[in-house]
């Protein structure tokens, strides 16, 4: 296996199509797609300052390294991508790959990040920005900090644990999530998705957890949260109260106390609907 220390390449692929390579203290700066199409690449303590760094490659590891702001779009196409204790600046990065593994990492501008990925393992990530994760399936996520709307639209069979989100429209059109010992606060979370499971989280949400077929709560907390369930089916135990609910479409409902309970009985089929609270409720049909 080649080693290199202490490089500095500049113009267009100047390592493309490289192979059983360890690059150490390397910069690559004022030049596109460095690494295009490389395979088993081990990258320490590397510093990316353009566009494109790694496309259509596989067999990835990179620890202690950085992607500057212009190393935008860094990691498309590639299969097998590991990334330890980075430093990602770079927006649009992690598109249409397979196998990525993100441990320990910060993404301040993370934009457009992690689209149509499959199989992906996020831990301890503190990432700002928007559409984070859209379309990506199989995600299995630990620790994440998140600061941005839109994130997990379309997103299929994710696992998210011990977790915060402030984003607005979370798992839009999203399918088979489960958030579990998690904060999630944010306007409409959860619009238009199938199978969404939340275990022991508190939600702060503006009209949130509507329209969402097959929306199942354990042990979770909502707080300021108003409007809620609107065209849902839910079977919810809610600790504490809720402001509101309008017009669930099926399910069971239980918490401390409901605020008020609006029931439309053109619009909903309230038979339809059990609610049971510990404390009281009061209903507004």
């Amino acid at each position: 296996m080649k080693i290199i220390k202490r490089g500095y390449y500049v113009g267009e692929r100047p390592l493309f199509g490289e192979r059983d390579l360890v690059l150490e203290d390397t910069i690559f700066t004022d030049g596109e797609s460095p690494l295009k199409e490389s395979a088993d690449i081990k990258l320490y303590g590397c510093m990316f300052k353009w566009k494109y760094p790694l496309w259509y490659s596989k067999n990835i590891y990179a620890k202690n390294c950085v992607w500057f702001e212009m190393a935008r779009a860094g990691v498309w196409y590639t299969d097998n991508v590991t990334v330890e204790d980075c430093q990602i600046e770079a927006p649009k990065n992690f598109r249409r790959c397979r196998g990525v593994r993100l441990k320990n990492v910060s993404l301040p501008n993370a934009a457009e990040t992690l689209w149509s990925c499959r199989d992906v393992t996020l831990e301890q990530a503190t990432v700002k920005g928007d559409y984070l994760a859209m379309n990506s399936e199989d995600m299995k996520i630990d620790g994440l900090t998140l600061y941005g709307n839109y994130p997990f639209d379309g997103a299929k069979n994710v696992e998210i644990r011990n977790s915060r989100l402030i984003s607005k429209d979370a798992f839009w059109n999203s399918e088979n999530v489960t958030v579990r010992d998690s904060f999630i606060s944010g306007e409409y979370l959860g619009w238009n998705a199938k199978n969404l499971t939340l275990i022991n989280c508190t939600v702060e949400s503006l009209q949130g957890l509507c329209y969402i077929d097959n929306l199942i709560m354990k042990n979770c907390k909502l707080i300021n949260t108003t409007l809620a369930f609107e065209y849902s089916t839910v079977e919810a135990d809610i600790t504490g109260g809720i402001d509101s609910v309008l017009n669930p479409s099926g399910g069971r409902i239980t918490a401390d106390s409901i605020g008020e309970l609006i029931v439309e009985k053109d619009k909903v089929d309230p038979s339809k609907t059990v609610v049971v609270c510990r404390d009281h409720c009061r209903e507004a049909c």
